[in-house]
């Protein structure tokens, strides 16, 4: 699917798509697929107006586990989009130690731009490897000296082609080489801002030390993989790299915060609050409304990034956070809590549901893995019934139940080579009720 087709998808098909790995939590993912949907919209009307519609930012409000993360890493996966993840609470306020919250748009700019490099490698797969083909084959076949005659060229050039063919096929794999690899002394921090980025830059380039070749011995199949990257900057033009990267990172970048309840002043304990959680909602105040940032790589405009918060909001509410905050957030979804019949549908309709995850994982060691229906449901029960007890860490209490069923399983493995081992109701049960049942066990081990 190319990337116009990904950004053509209508709500329903990316609902549908979502629906595949996240089960439940309609409202949620009916949220996400309109405000993309809104996105290929607003790219469709005159350049006037365009400026004039600004994402709709989401506020996500759930406990953890029921798919809050999952629904918008997926929904950028599908579409090709620039997504990070960060945390609120990593944040400081400007002045304090610490992170400031500008460093996550040029974190979206790097990912922005690895995504498109990417797109264009892939595009040039055939002229990269040619050109990695093309340098291996030279220092297993120096070029003759100036001045040869014509039948020795042509020989060589038989000799070569005949050479490259076998670099191709492999053959000459396990054969070593000495090669020279471009080092780059200049690996700049996100973190500093774009003014020493640049001074810094400029002095290294000025010193003529801002590549320096570096000889390592390698055999040729490490070598193909080494000399990409040097392939690459031979073959994509980074300025096209570079301007598609911050148009993408401006017009169709996604910044999933999470925690953000961390964040929110609670009114009833005003007192013991950190000063500084509130500095940090009214430095994400004009990343959100939309301001322009600095990164290493240009100026880019937040005001078409779109923005989904989330949070448990278990000790505070969304009305604790800066009204002005609050109203940059203007849809927000409820998600629900994980039922037993979710966690049962999590284990057997998803399209990679940790059973066939561990199903696979076992095949490796030529062990197959069969889990009884009744045995799923058992697993659901007691997972639900350990969230109930203890702390509601929503499905990745399965990811913990799991594992202890099959812990012995995975460590005695040789005994289980080449043999088909069912996992029953009675095997679940011996492994994980008592726990369930005892809290205080539950707490520690589940």
């Amino acid at each position: 699917m190319s990337t116009n087709d990904k950004l053509n998808m209508s709500p329903k098909e990316i609902v549908y798509y979502l629906d595949e790995y996240i089960i439940g939590q309609k409202e949620a993912k009916k949220a996400v697929a309109i405000a993309l949907r809104n996105r290929y919209r607003r790219l469709q009307l005159a350049p006037e107006i365009q400026d004039e519609v600004t994402p709709k930012n989401i506020l996500m409000i759930g406990s953890t586990g029921v798919g809050k993360t999952e629904i918008a890493r997926r929904m950028a996966k599908i579409m090709g989009l620039p997504f990070i993840k960060v945390e609120a609470s990593k944040y400081t306020e400007v002045g304090f130690v610490g992170r400031d919250v500008e460093s996550m748009i040029k974190d979206l700019v790097l990912t922005s731009m690895n995504l498109i490099e990417n797109e264009y490698r892939e595009k040039s797969k055939d002229k990269i490897e040619e050109f990695i083909i093309e340098k291996i084959s030279q220092k297993l076949l120096p070029p003759l000296p100036n001045g040869v005659s014509e039948i020795k060229k042509q020989e060589y050039e038989a000799s070569f082609e005949k050479m490259k063919q076998k670099v191709r096929n492999g053959e000459m794999d396990n054969l070593k080489i000495q090669i020279e690899i471009t080092k780059s002394l200049w690996d700049s921090d996100n973190d500093l801002s774009a003014d020493i980025i640049k001074v810094s830059e400029s002095i290294v380039k000025v010193l003529g030390k801002d590549q320096e070749k570096i000889k390592k011995e390698m055999t040729i199949k490490e070598a193909k993989q080494a000399l990409k990257q040097e392939a690459s900057q031979a073959i994509l033009d980074s300025e096209t790299i570079k301007h598609e990267g911050l148009k993408r990172a401006q017009e169709a970048g996604v910044i999933f915060i999470d925690e953000i309840d961390k964040v929110a002043v609670s009114t009833k304990n005003s007192s013991g609050q950190d000063p500084s959680k509130e500095g940090v909602q009214r430095d994400l105040l004009p990343i959100v409304e939309g301001s322009v940032v600095n990164t290493k790589y240009g100026q880019v405009k937040t005001d078409h990034i779109l923005f989904i918060a989330a949070g448990a909001f278990h000790l505070s509410k969304p009305s604790d956070l800066i009204p002005e905050l609050q109203g940059r957030f203007p849809i927000r979804v409820e998600l629900d809590s994980l039922d037993e019949d979710a966690m049962y549908q999590i284990l057997t309709q998803t399209k990679t549901s940790i059973i066939k995850q561990y199903q696979a994982l076992l095949k490796v060691e030529n062990v197959d893995i069969i889990f009884d229906d009744e045995a799923l449901r058992e697993l659901a029960k007691l997972s639900f019934n350990a969230n109930q007890k203890t702390e509601d860490i929503g499905a990745r209490r399965l990811h913990t139940t799991i594992e202890h069923v099959l812990e012995d399983i995975s460590f005695d493995i040789d005994e289980y080579e080449g043999k088909t081992v069912h996992i029953t109701q009675k095997l679940v049960n011996e492994k994980l009720k008592d726990l369930v049942e005892n809290v205080d066990l539950a707490r520690y081990i589940l």
